[in-house]
C-alpha cells in the first residue's frame, strides 16, 4: 500500500513539474501568425471555420507537410483536435499513410495492419525512388494475397467515417476490393485519372479491410500512396504529410504530387520543412527559398484561395554538439518568402526562445537529447502553441468583421 501511495505521489509530482516547466518556456508575445500585404485567403479560411457551426457546413481541410516533426503526427493531431473541440465538431477525417506496413513510426489517429511483405519508397536522398505521391512515401507488395486493415483509434476526435479513397497505382496485374461487412452497404468506383479508388458507406464505420489479389505476374508490385478517410459531417480534415529526413526539395521529387494534391484540395497548408536542410554544411539560403517557391506555387495551383502557413525551422544542434547558426539564415528566408508570396509565417524559432533554446526544452522534458527532435509532450505543446496563435488571429478577425 505504501508503495502504491509513493508511486501515485511521484506521478503527481512529475505532472506538476511538467506544468510548471511549461511556464516561461515559450515566448508568448512572439506566438502569433505574421501576415503581409493581403490576408484575404485567411479571412476566407476563418469564415469557413465559422461556418462549421451552420447546417450546410463542409469539412475544413488542413494539410501539414514536414519531416520527422510531422511524420509522428503528434503536433498535427494536437492542433486539429483542439480546433475540433473549440468548434464542437467531430467530422472531417484524415489522410493517412500506412506507416506501420512500411515499418516506420506513424500517426496516432489511424492504425494499419497487413500480412505479407511490403517495401517502402521515400522521397529522401538515402533511399529515393519512384513512384511517389503527395505524402512523399509509398509502400509496395508483390504478394499473391494481402489484406490491409484500417482502423480509427481512440486518440482521434473523428471516430467514424463514411467515405474512403485508396490512392494506388492501378496495376492491371492485381485486383483490389473492399471486404464486405455484415449489415453495411457500400458503393465503389475506380478513378484511374485521379489516382484513387472510392468507397462510400451507407452507415458510418470505424474500420475497413481491403483485399489485394495478384492475378498474374506481368507487372510487378501493387503500390499504396495513402488513404483519405473521410467523414462528411462538419469538422476538420487532417492530412499529416510527413517523411522522416525530408528536406525542402523532397516533395518536389514526387511524380504524383500534383495529381493527388488536386484531389485533396486543402483549405490550409502548413509547411514545416527546414531542419534537414540546415543540418547540411552546404546549406544555401537561395536554393532553400527556390524550393519553397516551387512548393508554394504547387499549392496555389491546387487551390488559388489556399491559406498557407510557413513555420520557421525549430532550433537545433549539429551532431548534438554544435549550435546550428544556419537556422538563423533559414529564419530570414521564411520572412522573405512570406513577403514575396503573401503567405503567413509562424516564427516558431523565436517562440522557442531562438538560438540555443532547444536546451531549455530538453531540461523541461519537451525535447530529446539529440537536440533536434521533441518529446511527445514537446510536440503536443507545439500543437497547442500553434492552435493558440491560430485562434488569436481567428478571434481578431471575428471582432473586426462588420456587424449586420
Amino acid at each position: 500500500m505504501r508503495r502504491l501511495v509513493l508511486f501515485i505521489f511521484v506521478l503527481l509530482q512529475f505532472g506538476f513539474f511538467r506544468v510548471s516547466a511549461q511556464k516561461g518556456l515559450a515566448d508568448m508575445e512572439a506566438n502569433r501568425f505574421l501576415y503581409y500585404a493581403d490576408s484575404t485567403c485567411w479571412t476566407q479560411l476563418f469564415d469557413k471555420c465559422k461556418a462549421l457551426q451552420g447546417k450546410e457546413a463542409r469539412p475544413v481541410r488542413v494539410a501539414h507537410f514536414g519531416g520527422s516533426h510531422v511524420q509522428a503526427g503528434i503536433w498535427t493531431n494536437e492542433f486539429l483536435s483542439l480546433l475540433q473541440t473549440t468548434f464542437k465538431t467531430k467530422g472531417g477525417g484524415y489522410f493517412a499513410f500506412p506507416y506501420a506496413i512500411a515499418r516506420t513510426n506513424g500517426q496516432p489517429y489511424v492504425d494499419f495492419s497487413s500480412g505479407g511483405a511490403w517495401k517502402k519508397c521515400r522521397a529522401v536522398q538515402k533511399d529515393y525512388c519512384l513512384p511517389l505521391g503527395v505524402n512523399g512515401m509509398s509502400a509496395s507488395t508483390n504478394d499473391s494475397l494481402v489484406r490491409v486493415t484500417i482502423r480509427i483509434t481512440d486518440r482521434s476526435v473523428c471516430r467514424k467515417f463514411n467515405m474512403l479513397k485508396m490512392y494506388h497505382n492501378f496495376n492491371a496485374s492485381f485486383k483490389w476490393q473492399l471486404v464486405k461487412q455484415e449489415g453495411v452497404e457500400t458503393a465503389g468506383q475506380d478513378f484511374p485519372d485521379k489516382g484513387f479508388s472510392y468507397y462510400g458507406f451507407e452507415h458510418f464505420v470505424d474500420s475497413v479491410q481491403i483485399e489485394i489479389v495478384r492475378k498474374d505476374t506481368l507487372q510487378k508490385d501493387f503500390t499504396l500512396f495513402g488513404f483519405s478517410i473521410e467523414n462528411t459531417e462538419p469538422g476538420f480534415y487532417c492530412a499529416g504529410l510527413g517523411v522522416n529526413g525530408a528536406s525542402s526539395s523532397s516533395y518536389l521529387k514526387c511524380n504524383l504530387f500534383d495529381q493527388q494534391l488536386h484531389s485533396l484540395v486543402p483549405d490550409m497548408a502548413i509547411i514545416s520543412l527546414g531542419v534537414n536542410d540546415v543540418q547540411a554544411k552546404e546549406f544555401s539560403k537561395e536554393e532553400f527559398k527556390a524550393n519553397y517557391d516551387t512548393l508554394i506555387a504547387k499549392l496555389k495551383r491546387a487551390n488559388p484561395d489556399i491559406a498557407i502557413l510557413l513555420t520557421t525551422t525549430t532550433d537545433n544542434y549539429v551532431k548534438r554538439k554544435t549550435p546550428n547558426k544556419r537556422t538563423i539564415l533559414a529564419q530570414q528566408a521564411f520572412f522573405e518568402l512570406g513577403a514575396k508570396h503573401n503567405v503567413a509565417v509562424w516564427d516558431v524559432f523565436k517562440v522557442m526562445g531562438g538560438y540555443r533554446s532547444i536546451n531549455k526544452w530538453i531540461k523541461a522534458g519537451y525535447a530529446k537529447r539529440d537536440r533536434v527532435h521533441f518529446s511527445g509532450a514537446g510536440y503536443r505543446y507545439l500543437g497547442q502553441l500553434m492552435y493558440e496563435a491560430f485562434m488569436q488571429s481567428y478571434n481578431r478577425q471575428q471582432q473586426l468583421k462588420p456587424h449586420r
